[in-house]
């Protein structure tokens, strides 16, 4: 070939670059199928150079890192504006904690038979240093009662409670029962569960205090004519836990069916 015949093939492929690079300004934004598909970019595929290449393992790659990302980051965005309110258990560890710091601080006294000085109405202790499981301890009954004349005969000092702490208190009601002495009448029921309105779910509010359930516990009892059970030791065996949780469910079943009605005192 003649020089002035590669002049001519030099001078060919520099108008096809220079057009080709003039129409990728203008176009901006072509699709890139359009400038693979030109003679140029052809030829210099053909001669090993790609501008701008990128294989298919660097858009895996770089696929990967985006859409790890982009869910990473929704994730975190997702539990920041959905994140979860406090659990009910560390509500009710908070409320029962300012429960019993209250109960310390009471100034609500009660004057026993073997003292001389006001003592507290009732005392409260963990049950297994479970502070959703309480042992009250209830000396604050009406002393000119018949319930407290008979727990001076039989030299019984207080009325053992028990107070259980479901996982949605303060929303909820504890579940409380008599566990020592046994009860007859007072609105005590058997394996000493209690009926009172204000421990079944329709009749409970949040703003209810533990001592104020002991208390009107102890005003209940009284008006309830309880008295100590003269039934012999062997049939405590049916004054139990279970027998009361029975008892308080069928309760709960009966008022809910038909409303609240307070039963004549004859009938305990």
């Amino acid at each position: 070939m003649t020089s002035r015949a590669k002049e001519k093939v030099v001078s060919a492929f520099n108008r096809l670059f220079r057009g080709n690079e003039r129409l990728d300004k203008e176009a901006g934004g072509a699709s890139s199928s359009k400038a693979q598909g030109s003679p140029a970019r052809r030829l210099l595929r053909h001669a090993g150079y790609h501008r701008d290449a990128v294989t298919p393992a660097d858009i895996k790659r770089d696929q990967s890192t985006t859409t790890g990302s982009f869910f990473k980051k929704k994730s975190s965005a997702s539990q920041g504006a959905c994140a979860e309110p406090p659990s009910q258990k560390s509500v009710r560890t908070r409320r029962l904690m300012k429960e019993l710091q209250d109960i310390e601080k009471s100034t609500l006294m009660c004057r026993r038979p073997n003292s001389q000085t006001p003592q507290p109405a009732f005392t409260v202790e963990l049950i297994n240093d479970n502070l959703y499981d309480w042992h009250v301890r209830l000396y604050g009954i009406d002393a000119e009662s018949e319930l407290a004349a008979d727990m001076r005969q039989h030299s019984i000092e207080y009325i053992s409670l028990q107070l259980t702490f479901p996982e949605n208190f303060p929303f909820a009601p504890p579940f409380m029962r008599v566990v020592s002495p046994r009860i007859e009448k007072g609105f005590v029921m058997e394996g000493g569960a209690i009926c009172m309105e204000l421990l079944t779910p329709r009749g409970w509010a949040s703003a209810y205090t533990v001592e104020a359930i002991v208390m009107q516990f102890a005003a209940s009892i009284v008006k309830g004519q309880g008295r100590i059970s003269k039934k012999t030791k062997g049939s405590n065996k049916d004054f139990n836990r279970h027998s009361a949780e029975e008892s308080f469910r069928s309760l709960v079943k009966t008022h809910d069916k038909y409303g609240w009605v307070t039963p004549p005192l004859a009938d305990g």
